[in-house]
């Protein structure tokens, strides 16, 4: 008896954890600060249960107003590589009324999942208006078929300490970094070429892979959704040696926001001294996704500059 009290307590505090988590990502009270929301989303994301991930899609079916909350959402799904989210991220991939940056991300999480049966949807939206959409689908058809293919399984990617899904595999078949930025930078080249190319100079991670991806980011003339791309790798790399170029791609009010909102996030993430009165400056933007995202940013700024162990909510069920 004394063991099924035991385990019926630990289930019952489990209920109540993502109960809590629940509460704060539906916000239905709408009471909630989209930074604890982002905290909750990523505790969520962390235990990667089943019932953890029924909570994301019910979040993202409900939610209207957050494009930025809803794209991140998306993502989650699929960096969590689990099934029965494919279907909520087709829907939103084919509602042409959606906001574009969750279509992408919807696609670019289907490419994460991964299953080759989601290639012919995928297909259906190569060229779609929405380039965004467009360009993801791209990398997502052939993330599917690299990752199905012989050629993934003779090829040692070895450790990805991001803990990322990445949209595309960096590529092995060079690590000179004046190869890898000429690559980067062609404006001809086909774009699955440039991210894995990308990835190479992120996993690289030195003063001259920042240089390199930092002359992409502010050059490239031919795809959003690819400088947006650089501006989240750069958050993933952290390295102070991009806080210049993110700064002036926030303050470009002629960019794109789906890649000032990276650069906002990536700024956050670096949590250099100088990066703080940025993200204020811009808390006040007229485009609600790059007012959000400054307000994430400025959360992740606190938290890397505190003692705090971890970014995730755990919730408080001590009193269970």
């Amino acid at each position: 008896m004394c063991g099924e009290s035991k385990v019926y307590t630990t289930h019952q505090t489990e209920n109540s954890a993502l109960s809590e988590l629940q509460s704060i990502i539906l916000n239905e009270k709408n009471n909630v600060p989209l930074f604890q929301r982002y905290r909750a989303l990523f505790s969520l994301k962390g235990l990667g249960t089943e019932e953890a991930v029924d909570i994301i899609i019910k979040s993202i079916k409900a939610e209207k107003d957050s494009e930025l909350f809803k794209h991140e959402l998306a993502y989650c799904l699929g960096q969590l590589q689990n099934k029965k989210a494919i279907p909520v991220l087709i829907d939103l991939i084919k509602d042409p009324n959606e906001f574009v940056m969750v279509r992408h991300e919807a696609a670019e999480s289907i490419g994460a999942i991964s299953e080759s049966e989601t290639i012919e949807i995928l297909k259906d939206y190569l060229n779609d208006p929405c380039k965004e959409l467009a360009d993801t689908c791209l990398l997502a058809i052939e993330k599917i078929k690299y990752d199905h293919s012989e050629e993934s399984k003779k090829v040692d990617q070895g450790v990805n300490i991001y803990g990322s899904i990445d949209p595309t595999p960096a590529t092995t078949e060079t690590k000179d970094i004046p190869e890898l930025k000429n690559i980067l930078c062609d404006q001809k080249r086909d774009l699955w070429s440039r991210y894995r190319a990308m990835f190479a100079l992120r996993d690289i991670n030195n003063d001259e892979a920042v240089e390199a991806l930092s002359e992409a980011l502010e050059s490239d003339k031919t795809s959003a959704l690819f400088r947006h791309e650089i501006g989240f790798v750069f958050g993933e790399m952290q390295h102070p040696k991009s806080a210049h170029v993110l700064k002036r791609v926030l303050g470009n009010a002629t960019e794109a926001p789906m890649v000032r909102h990276e650069a906002a996030e990536a700024l956050g993430s670096i949590a250099s001294d100088e990066v703080f009165s940025v993200l204020k400056e811009y808390l006040n933007d007229r485009n609600d996704v790059i007012r959000e995202s400054c307000e994430v940013a400025l959360d992740m700024y606190e938290y890397e500059n505190s003692n705090e162990f971890q970014y995730a909510i755990i919730p408080d069920t001590t009193s269970v």
